[in-house]
């Protein structure tokens, strides 16, 4: 005798795979521990920011021109 083939039966079987790898992940990225970064002694709101040209840079740029 004959089985005929459930595409419903398969249907289901997929999304319940998919379903628990998809809770999986969740899970594993909800425990992943959160760190912060920590701020550099150079970053405090005295020091200005932005593109500061040093000495090795200096001569970087010496360099291009020659």
């Amino acid at each position: 005798m004959a089985q005929q083939h459930n595409p419903q039966r398969r249907h289901f079987l997929k999304t319940l795979g998919t379903g628990t790898a998809a809770a999986g992940a969740i899970v594993a990225i909800g425990q992943a521990p959160l760190v912060q970064a920590e701020t550099s002694p150079a970053a405090t709101p005295d020091t200005p920011r932005g593109y500061r040209e040093t000495d090795h840079i200096r001569r970087y740029y010496a360099t291009l021109r020659d």
